[in-house]
Order: structure tokens, then C-alpha cells, then sequence
């Protein structure tokens, strides 16, 4: 969603850029297929949540063990691993890269990451990444 950067105000408030064509591309995605939509983020500023919101996405913060929050998740809603593709692009996103059935990473995703994906976005992150994979499924969704 974003591109790894923050604005900290002087009263220690934080802000971040979103690209508004993600959300749109998110939003098409809800309206055209009925993927299920989870967003998994070790940050803990609302920040994220905020977002995820006004997006309608389900969104869970402060995510230690992304694995391990993941696979509950898929079995409430029973779906198996290799029916989800996960956007990752940090040490932390390895484990869901490599048990998904498609991993996913951005342009600047960290260089230790990208040998985990099976895929690799043209884009950077918070910049058009996620919209140039809403396009891909969207074009492609059976």
C-alpha cells in the first residue's frame, strides 16, 4: 500500500502517501470477483486500519507471527493455502511467500525477499503496485 515511508509530525503523529489507483483497483476487485480481501501488517499505528476501512478490507494490525494469523484466518473462511496469493515485501512476508500458492512481491520488495516470489510486480510499492495486480486477476478471474 504504501511506498516503506512515513511522515512523523512534530506532535509524533504518522502519516503515509496511498496511491488512490490501488484503492480503486482494490475496489474493482470487490465489485467484479468475490475474492476475499485480508490486509496482515506488523505495524501498529491505525494508520493502516484507517485505510483498510475506507477500502472495506478486513485488516489486522500489529501482526508478530504473519503465518501463523494468516493460516487462522483462511481456515474461518476455508480457504486453503494454495487457493491465496500474498503480497509481500519484507523479511517478515517469507513464510506466507513461500506457503500461498502465489507470492507476490513489489518492484523494491527487500533483495532477500525476491527469491521467495513467484511472482514479481513491475511496480514499486505505494505506487500503483497493487492496481497493476488488480488489473492482472481482474483480467484473468474465471
Amino acid at each position: 500500500f504504501t511506498d516503506n515511508k512515513v511522515v512523523v509530525n512534530e506532535d509524533g503523529s504518522e502519516s503515509v502517501l496511498c496511491s488512490r489507483s490501488d484503492g480503486f483497483g482494490l475496489e474493482m476487485l470487490r465489485r467484479t470477483t468475490n475474492i476475499k480481501l485480508l490486509i496482515l501488517s506488523k505495524e501498529k499505528n491505525k494508520v493502516a486500519s484507517k485505510r483498510a476501512h475506507k477500502l472495506g478490507i478486513e485488516c489486522k494490525l500489529s501482526i508478530e507471527n504473519k503465518l501463523e494469523e494468516l493460516s487462522a484466518w483462511l481456515a474461518k473462511h476455508k480457504i486453503s493455502f494454495s487457493e491465496t496469493a500474498f503480497v509481500g515485501n519484507d523479511l517478515n512476508d517469507v513464510e506466507c511467500l513461500k506457503e500461498c500458492g502465489i507470492g507476490i512481491v513489489v518492484a523494491d520488495a527487500h533483495e532477500s525477499v525476491i527469491p521467495f516470489a513467484d511472482y514479481k510486480l513491475k511496480n514499486r510499492g505505494g505506487n500503483h503496485a497493487l492496481r497493476e495486480l488488480t488489473d492482472l486477476i481482474i483480467k484473468n478471474y474465471e
